[in-house]
């Protein structure tokens, strides 16, 4: 590998990765200027990395950031099935959906940002012990697992959906509109929002130390046999 790209191993990884993250935001904006052909590829290609569940994405150029299942079941088909559901990218009149799920915009950008914000800090920064990484994993894969538990009884028919059991737990001081659904500003999509940032910092956090170490060259001084020998002299006569 080239020296400079050895030393500077950020630069070549943030752009794939920004590249990658990216690309789901240009599918609402070929939307919106009417590349559709390219919008539906991109849509294409992500979905196989994501459930693109309508319900629990962003939307770009419309009225709302997100819209709830009623909403995307009375602009699309009046449907719980989730292979029907994901097909549904809006509308001149909701926007365009981003081509992966809210969980995923979280999880990916953060890791990409947060990259970044350790290359600036590295140096002060000690690695993150594996424990530290399962801590930061940990919120999201009971926040997933519960969704996909949930999910099993049906899109918008399980425990998740109206989340009675935190209703309870916080004796309903949050509005109604808190504990239901996965509108943004409910307790699902902050959750979603927030998990997906805990892995991002916890993955860069363990592993960009790992990748520095291998990666950057070790600047390491070399002796001649002449300048080792007159180190030794000099250590003989100055003990």
């Amino acid at each position: 590998m080239n020296p400079f790209l050895r030393r500077y191993w950020i630069i070549p990884l943030s752009i794939a990765l920004g590249i990658y993250v990216g690309l789901p935001f240009l599918a609402p904006v070929f939307m919106h200027v009417g590349w559709g052909n390219a919008s539906k590829v991109i849509y294409f290609i992500y979905s196989w990395l994501c459930h693109q569940l309508p319900e629990r994405s962003y939307f770009l150029y419309g009225p709302k950031l997100t819209y709830s299942l009623a909403e995307v079941q009375n602009a699309w088909q009046n449907t719980v099935n989730p292979v029907i559901l994901r097909q549904f990218i809006g509308n001149p009149e909701m926007g365009w959906k981003i081509a992966w799920s809210d969980r995923m915009v979280s999880m990916f950008t953060s890791l990409w940002l947060f990259g970044l914000l350790w290359w600036l800090v590295r140096r002060r920064l000690k690695p993150l012990p594996w424990w530290g990484l399962v801590l930061l994993l940990l919120p999201m894969a009971l926040d997933g697992t519960s969704h996909f538990i949930s999910d099993l009884a049906g899109i918008g028919q399980g425990f998740r959906t109206e989340n009675l059991w935190l209703a309870e737990l916080t004796r309903h001081i949050f509005q109604a509109s808190f504990y239901s659904g996965d509108a943004w500003g409910s307790f699902n999509s902050l959750m979603r929002l927030l998990t997906g940032l805990l892995f991002g910092i916890g993955c860069v956090w363990y592993t960009y130390p790992y990748l520095d170490k291998a990666l950057t060259p070790q600047d390491q001084p070399v002796f001649t046999k002449a300048a080792s020998d007159s180190m030794k002299m000099h250590e003989k006569y100055n003990v």
